[in-house]
């Protein structure tokens, strides 16, 4: 079989993709840097798309990380990649925009550019096109660690920028010579637009930053990352496919952001404020999307803080609609939320404790109590549903004891499981994942270092050991070696691309790239930084004052808890958020 009809057999699947005939239409390949059953099931990968082809003078086709059969097949192509929807090479497109969620996907964008037979480094890009982007919560995160590669990069939510930055394009595509003046054009008239190759770093001799600034007339010494205050229309996916993690369900945004200021979440902080959409306006959308199909997904930081959740839940009932949900808080659990989750035949509920120990969740910030727990797991248990729990280990002063206190939350969590459900005949199974910390930037813990690397080891062993003992709970491990190279990748400055680029050399090989390395990737990883440093993702204004990042910082390491996000509720100038956006 060939490139052509293997995608051809994917369309077939599919309902709502969008062709159109190129013309003098300006292209756009956007990428999700993986493999097609995950870039489908992001929900930002899928509203660009329809954001892109809604404007009459673009073409948007899609690509992803070519599977084992497509590799083999593209092995004896001239052209490389090429889309889904057209079949044409990654190199004929005007622009190449990546959309980045994860910072392991990164290594992936390197791989996707070279099969497409584009030069790696932006600066061996001499031609004015294709120029390419990189968007995604993990470019306005951090993007250094990408800078050698990308062109432009668009930070915030694309809603709010995005067809301005394509109008742009289109009204300067044929005006100048050289990919430079475009570049500088560009990054003069829309301020959310990142260009590394105009702004210099200068390092200090210890590895730290000295300066980093502009080298051209009109940038900006910060780049302003764009939020739509006002979330309409309702965020939902355009393309149904049953090949997603999310089979043949249209996703829809319920909310975004979260106010409940974890301090290790870097969602909660990034996405602030926390935003709803109007209860008017999700109605009438959900009753829209519900004749087309009865399948959905909504999607939220936690589904039960959204306001009249169960006024969605009952017109998605009445109209015969299923539809799935991910994780919920464990303060918010009733006995009316889980009746709703089993009608529509949930039979899993998530929550995440996060910490075993009362003194560790103070430390996150992460307001919840044992007891609160422990009751919802009963709510869960007496209706008959299985649970799975989240925690973390290596998070910022843990010790010995608050591992064992994980184990033992578990242990009381199966006890009361079994108590609840043994009852009715119906005890529900206990799932566990247990994921290593990872230091983001723009939270309080953005100064930490990760934990070593063997001491998580060392942690898992014991928690797997002593957690099978106890039998009937499957548990699964984040692997330490790979949270490594996500807190590299997070924490890292520009220096790291070379690193990037010697593990993609190595077809993925981290540990040799960081053995060939110059630079000692321990460096960002395991060190602690000083609050007057300048980090690499300073240059990036989300409206969120560092010094009171520093004040939570400072409040975690002393176990003291602060309160949630009152955005909507009450004015309050903590954070400097709602100041900087003229709320």
């Amino acid at each position: 079989m060939n490139i052509v009809s293997t995608y051809r057999e994917i369309l077939k699947k599919e309902q709502g993709f969008i062709k159109k005939k190129r013309g003098n239409r300006l292209s756009v390949a956007l990428i999700y840097p993986n493999l097609y059953h995950i870039g489908m099931s992001s929900l930002g990968f899928q509203v660009v798309y329809g954001l892109l082809n809604k404007k009459d003078g673009v073409v948007a086709e899609r690509f992803f990380l070519p599977s084992e059969d497509e590799l083999l097949i593209y092995k004896g192509s001239k052209s490389g990649i090429s889309s889904l929807e057209s079949q044409i090479p990654l190199n004929k497109f005007d622009l190449i925009a990546f959309s980045l969620s994860f910072e392991n996907d990164y290594i992936n964008v390197l791989k996707i550019l070279e099969l497409g037979k584009i030069p790696l480094m932006a600066e061996e890009r001499e031609s004015i096109y294709p120029i390419v982007l990189a968007g995604g919560v993990a470019t306005f995160l951090n993007p250094e660690p990408l800078s050698l590669f990308i062109d432009i990069f668009v930070l915030g939510e694309a809603e709010e920028n995005l067809e301005r930055i394509i109008d742009l394009f289109i009204e300067s595509r044929n005006r100048f010579t050289t990919k430079k003046e475009l570049l500088l054009f560009l990054a003069r008239n829309e301020k959310t637009l990142y260009v590394p190759q105009f702004y210099q770093v200068k390092y200090n001799k210890d590895g730290t930053i000295a300066s980093f600034y502009p080298q051209e007339k009109g940038l900006s010494e910060k780049i302003k990352v764009s939020k739509k205050l006002h979330l309409e229309p309702v965020a939902c996916s355009s393309i149904i496919s049953p090949d997603t993690e999310f089979a043949n369900r249209i996703l829809i945004e319920v909310a975004r952001g979260c106010g409940r200021s974890c301090r290790f979440c870097a969602a909660g902080y990034v996405y602030r404020p926390p935003r709803h959409y109007e209860m008017d306006t999700l109605i009438s959308t959900i009753a829209s999307i519900l004749k087309k199909s009865r399948y959905l997904g909504l999607l939220s930081a936690s589904i039960s803080d959204v306001p009249g959740i169960n006024n969605i839940m009952d017109l998605i009932h009445k109209k015969g609609g299923l539809f799935s949900i991910s994780s919920v808080r464990a303060d918010s659990i009733t006995n009316e939320l889980l009746e709703q989750l089993k009608r529509t035949g949930q039979r899993q509920v998530t929550i995440a404790p996060d910490a075993g120990s009362e003194r560790l969740r103070k430390v996150i910030n992460k307001h919840l109590d044992e007891e609160t727990i422990i009751k919802a797991v009963s709510l869960i248990a007496e209706a008959g549903l299985s649970i799975k729990l989240y925690f973390i280990i290596g998070l910022p002063t843990e010790e010995k004891e608050d591992i064992k206190e994980i184990l033992r939350l578990i242990k009381l969590v199966k006890h009361h499981m079994v108590r609840a459900g043994a009852p009715k005949g119906r005890v529900g199974n206990i799932r566990i994942n247990i994921s290593c910390f990872i230091p983001k930037p723009f939270t309080p813990f953005q100064w930490l270092p990760m934990d070593d690397i063997q001491d998580l080891k060392e942690k898992q062993k014991w928690l797997y050991r002593e957690i099978k003992k106890e039998g009937g709970i499957k548990t699964s491990f984040d692997v330490p070696k790979w949270a490594y190279v996500q807190s590299l990748l997070s924490l890292g400055d520009r220096r790291v691309s070379y690193i990037l680029l010697l593990a993609h050399r190595f077809n993925g090989n981290w540990k040799k790239a960081f053995k060939y390395s110059e630079i000692n990737p321990d460096f960002f990883v395991y060190r602690n930084r000083d609050f007057s440093e300048i980090l690499p993702w300073d240059l990036i204004d989300h409206g969120i004052d560092k010094k009171y990042l520093e004040q939570e910082n400072k409040k975690a390491l002393s176990a003291i808890e602060s309160s949630i996000c009152y955005y909507g509720v009450r004015k309050c100038k903590r954070c400097g958020i709602c100041g900087s956006l003229s709320l």
